[in-house]
């Protein structure tokens, strides 16, 4: 296909409010964890610190499917991590997995740009 005037390419695919509808979404998020209460926001913390351990190139957290055995794998890492730490103080099993998941959901979404808009 050819064109009588100049058509630049950066403009075959514009929609400059992706990205603003994603920072938007990202700042609600952080908005909404910071009502979460103390001893839950420090393990959502650690879990964070310890999900970018696994967020890199090629990762298997990206994978289409990921292998339900290594997703159940790196969960009890952590959670054997923080229970050697003493951080899970009484937190239930069901939080802390519910916050494992929610992490690795949200890097998925980020990495593959699935979120709603």
């Amino acid at each position: 296909m050819y064109y009588d005037e100049f058509f630049p390419f950066y403009a075959v695919y514009a929609d400059p409010e992706v990205y603003d509808r994603e920072l938007q979404q990202e700042r609600e998020a952080e908005l909404m964890r910071s009502r979460y209460p103390q001893t839950a926001r420090e393990l959502q913390d650690y879990i964070h610190e310890e999900a970018d351990l696994m967020d890199y190139q090629g990762s298997r957290i990206y994978d289409e499917y990921p292998d339900p055995w290594m997703m159940r794998k790196e969960y009890e890492r952590v959670k054997n991590l923080l229970r050697e730490k003493n951080r899970m103080k009484e937190m239930s099993d069901e939080l802390l997995q519910v916050l494992f998941w929610q992490d690795i959901s949200e890097r998925r979404c980020r990495k593959k740009r699935c979120r709603g808009y």
